[in-house]
Formats: C-alpha cells, structure tokens, sequence
C-alpha cells in the first residue's frame, strides 16, 4: 500500500511541485491548503490530487484534520511543512499582529502538524517529516524580522524533533529554499529582483522543481541515514 503523505500549503508554487513530485516517487498525496478554494479546485482539477482545507495555525483544525485524512485516506507517514505566509516590514512599523500571524503559521503549523502525526509515526517505526525553512531564516533579511525567526526557528525545530524520532524510524529533515519563481517572489518590485538575481551564483531563481527533488530524496528511502539535517538548495547565494 502506497504510504500517505500530507503537503501543507499544497496547492500552489512550491507546494505544488512538491504533490507531483512525491506522487511520482508512488505516494498517495494529500494537499493542503488555508483559504483560496477556488485555487485549490483548480489544483484538484488539474492533477487529480484532493485538496484538504484547514489553518494549520490552529491547532485543533489540524488534529481533526489529519485525523479525518488518516481515516479516509490511510495513515499519514510522510508530512511536508511548506505552508507559509509573509507580513513584511521593518521592526518599527510591523504590527503585533503581523508577528503573530507569521509564528502562528509558518513555526506553529510546523509543531500542529507534528503533534498530530509524529505520535502514530513513532508506533508504526516509519516516518518522514521535512520542513521547509529559508535561505533568510538561515542569513536573515531586512524587513521581515518575523518571517527570518519563524523560518530559523523551523531549524531549530528540525534539529531537537529528528533527535527524538531517530531510534523509532522517523527522519525529520529541513529545505532551505534560496529565491524561487513563485508568486510569493513575483511580488517582489523588478528592479529589487535584479538585485537579488545578481548576487545568486548560478544566474537565476530555482524553480519550484529544485526544491520538489530535494524533498522527495528526502521522503525516500534512500535517505535512512540523514536526520536533522538541512538541505540548502539557494544557486549558492549562501554558504556556510
């Protein structure tokens, strides 16, 4: 039977290549998605994947949530944490609300999902969670202050759970995805872009293909023996 695998923020960019690319490798692939249903049906209509609709910021829509897709689908084994928002701005005009909007989803939805999958993943022996942090959570980045510690924190959150998952079979792996050319960094201003592109190495933004590969070694397995980890896939704008 074909292991089950829930991508948040599945519908879209990044997320979406991520679906195919896992339901390439034979997984039965579940996405989720926050708010755009009529994005989300046209993802459905287009690849044949449902599409599973709650806020992986709340915690109690996320338990029931993956209870239902464990129910109806089969056992949840393989979690990708991709979903993630930005509220941009320096740190003297960003609101509370922006901050906690940013924790909430892109370091909270991280520990919701976990809590409701890791239990049932440690019991069968078998588990594979990547999370998908940033290039500016790594570096940090002028005017998200927000986003560059949720992003870190999912490294930090990466490290301490593959310790706890690894004598029971659960590999707990991060991405950190430099520019890529989704929508999230189409809004980024032309001439900021070519900024941007002119300090990468290799000459471009990834494409959300680069990140899918990653997480898809990640899931398999030939990456037993790689727990705590974090894959920077940047075109080498950072190293370290």
């Amino acid at each position: 039977m074909a292991r089950v695998a829930v991508v948040t923020g599945g519908t879209r960019g990044i997320g979406k290549a991520i679906c195919l690319a896992l339901r390439e490798q034979g997984r039965t692939v579940v996405a989720n998605y926050g708010g755009n249903v009529e994005k989300a049906a046209a993802f459905t209509r287009e690849t044949g994947i449902p599409a599973w609709q709650w806020d992986v910021g709340d915690h109690e829509a996320t338990l029931i949530g993956c209870e239902r897709v464990a129910n109806e689908v089969g056992p949840i084994e393989i979690v990708v944490n991709n979903a993630g928002i930005t509220r941009d701005g320096v740190l003297h005009k960003m609101s509370w609300e922006d901050w906690d909007e940013v924790m909430r989803i892109n370091l909270g939805g991280c520990f919701n999902m976990a809590k409701a999958t890791f239990p049932g993943m440690r019991e069968r022996g078998w588990g594979r969670i990547v999370n998908i942090g940033s290039l500016n959570g790594q570096a940090g980045q002028y005017g998200q202050v927000n986003y560059a510690s949720a992003k870190s924190g999912i490294h930090g959150f990466t490290k301490a759970l593959a310790q706890e998952g690894a004598k029971f079979g659960v590999t707990v792996n991060a991405i950190a995805p430099g520019y890529v050319d989704t929508d999230m960094v189409a809004a980024v201003p032309a001439n900021v872009l070519e900024k941007i592109v002119a300090k990468i190495p290799v000459g471009r933004l990834g494409h959300a293909e680069d990140i899918a590969r990653g997480v898809a070694f990640l899931c398999s397995e030939n990456a037993t023996f790689m727990t705590g980890s974090t894959m920077s896939i940047n075109g080498g704008q950072h190293m370290y």
